[in-house]
């Protein structure tokens, strides 16, 4: 067989069959769906005949394997140790769950997004708007608008905010060039934001007439003083961001990124003082429990190894593609970033895009790229905001999506489907993408 052996495209159906199933599953055989193990069972179901043929039939088999196995424990320890590290903060305070705070609750979080990243703020702030909105019957679509805000849109300002634009870094990108994303940042993250409070005030007033009881006066004269309980953990917070950010300077390891391990060795560590170090009554008065953070490693797992033919297959017929405006980029970029992990489709349309620029791609290829001129900043753009805000697209297009929701459901609250989701989005997020084609990528 030749040493670089293109996949057959039926190598895909896996992949495709599994998020079938994600999508289907909860609606179809809910009581089976709930239990963590029979979501491991499927996903081995859909993964090992992956394993099985690579190795067996595809040289680089192996390689890809170990590749994506390192990607999916870095993926797994950066999610485990935020939730593990934010399980142990609890704001107290009287949050009524009023349409204005909770669009300053989104507000802030989109702010955050860039700096902690959107795991973090999402981890940070999902249960605080859950228990501000806890004596509201409807809250499903504020946390549906959270994804859109805190999980995703808000984290393309910086390198630290989502992983794709992470691994720009790394590969040339500098750190400061992400904030001139800001106006697209801008347009997005302030429409979602007005959208939601004009909904979110309809839907406080539909359940004021259905309810007997003056549903805003329950969710203002909810009395509780300001506080943090385990407030050390906001350093532990921090401490990841520093790690994330010294990994990808090259700190000590002569401004190469370290090797692969360290990184995720010292996120575990964080996570687990974090844990000893916090009282259990916070934790408890969280709701803190693994439950959330099982579910997204069982299932993320399953995607990671079916996901890897696809983005052969992605990688193999790239340049073939017929793209060449910002806009095309944009809309591929974002549409196949919904449904695979963003940032490897980030670094092949990246890839695309160099390589019809004649950039090799080795070392930090995308300075290189940039300094071409031309469109290539506004082709990297299109890239970089297809990547980032196309994950709020479905629940797997980001890692915190499916953990957010997870919470949610943990807590009391009747999250839509996978495709009721999309129902949302397609509403709300592509006619919002589509003017923002039309404002920055229609050259």
């Amino acid at each position: 067989m030749p040493e670089h052996a293109a996949l057959p495209i039926w190598t895909v159906t896996p992949f495709a069959l599994f998020l079938l199933t994600i999508a289907v599953a909860p609606l179809a055989a809910h009581h089976f769906w709930e239990s963590n193990r029979n979501k491991g069972i499927l996903a081995a179901l859909f993964a090992l005949p992956v394993v099985g043929y690579l190795l067996a039939f595809q040289d680089h088999g192996g390689h890809w394997l170990l590749h994506a196995g390192e990607e999916y424990v870095s993926f797994i320890a950066l999610l485990a140790a935020l939730f593990v590290i934010s399980g142990g903060v609890y704001v107290r305070a009287t949050l009524p769950g009023t349409p204005l705070v909770n669009t300053a609750i989104l507000a802030i979080g989109g702010l955050l997004a860039s700096v902690v990243g959107t795991t973090g703020a999402s981890m940070l702030l999902i249960r605080p708007l859950l228990r501000a909105n806890a004596k509201r019957a409807r809250k499903a679509h504020a946390v549906v608008f959270f994804i859109f805000v805190v999980s995703n849109c808000g984290g393309l300002l910086t390198p630290l905010g989502d992983p794709p634009l992470f691994l720009g870094f790394l590969k040339g990108v500098p750190f400061e060039w992400t904030f001139r994303l800001w106006k697209e940042w801008l347009v997005v993250n302030a429409a979602l934001l007005v959208i939601f409070n004009f909904l979110d005030q309809r839907m406080l007033a539909r359940e004021e007439k259905e309810r007997s009881a003056h549903v805003l006066d329950e969710v203002v004269h909810t009395r509780e003083s300001f506080g943090i309980d385990g407030a050390l953990n906001l350093l532990f917070l921090l401490g990841v961001v520093g790690v994330i950010l010294a990994s990808g300077n090259g700190v000590g390891h002569g401004g190469e990124p370290w090797p692969w391990g360290v990184q995720e060795g010292m996120m575990a560590a964080l996570a687990i003082v974090a844990y000893r170090s916090t009282r259990g009554e916070v934790r408890k008065s969280n709701g803190f429990t693994f439950t959330a953070i099982n579910e997204v490693a069982i299932l993320f797992a399953g995607i990671f190894v079916t996901m890897i033919p696809a983005l052969q297959v992605l990688n193999q017929h790239g340049k073939e593609l017929p793209l060449h405006a910002p806009w095309q980029f944009f809309w591929m970029t974002g549409v196949l970033s919904s449904f695979l992990d963003n940032a490897p489709t980030y670094l092949t349309f990246a890839a695309t895009a160099c390589g019809k620029a004649g950039v090799s791609l080795e070392g930090r290829y995308l300075a290189e790229f940039l300094a071409t001129g031309g469109g290539a900043a506004a082709t990297l753009a299109a890239i970089s905001c297809g990547a980032v805000l196309m994950g709020a697209n479905t629940y797997i297009g980001n890692g915190p999506n499916f953990m957010v929701k997870a919470i949610a459901e943990e807590n009391g609250v009747k999250m839509p489907s996978f495709f009721g989701y999309m129902a949302w989005s397609c509403a709300i997020l592509i006619p919002l993408f589509v003017a923002v084609t039309f404002l920055f990528f229609r050259s």
